[in-house]
C-alpha cells in the first residue's frame, strides 16, 4: 500500500513592481496639442488624410499639414471639396 504524499509548501516568488516612466509636462504638451487638433478636425480617418493631403498625409504633423495649405480648423471643408 502506497502512502499519500503530504502537501508541501511552495515558496512564492516575489513580484517586482514594474517601473513606470512618466513624461515631463514639456514632453506631453505636443502630444496633447496634436490630440486637440485631431478632435478639432473632426477625428478623421487615415483615408481622409490621404484624400486631402496625399499619400504622405497620415504621417505628417499638424504643423506640416497647415503649411501644406489646410489646417485642422478647415479640414472638414477641404474634405468635402475633395470628395
Amino acid at each position: 500500500m502506497k502512502k499519500a504524499k503530504k502537501p508541501t509548501k511552495k515558496s512564492k516568488k516575489r513580484v517586482q513592481p514594474k517601473q513606470v516612466t512618466r513624461m515631463s509636462k514639456a514632453a506631453r504638451s505636443p502630444i496633447a496639442e496634436g490630440a486637440r487638433l485631431y478632435a478639432l478636425a473632426g477625428r478623421p480617418a487615415k483615408a481622409d488624410f490621404v484624400k486631402v493631403y496625399g499619400p504622405k498625409g497620415p504621417s505628417m504633423t499638424w504643423v506640416q499639414r497647415a503649411k501644406a495649405g489646410v489646417d485642422a480648423k478647415h479640414f472638414q471643408e477641404a474634405l468635402k471639396a475633395k470628395s
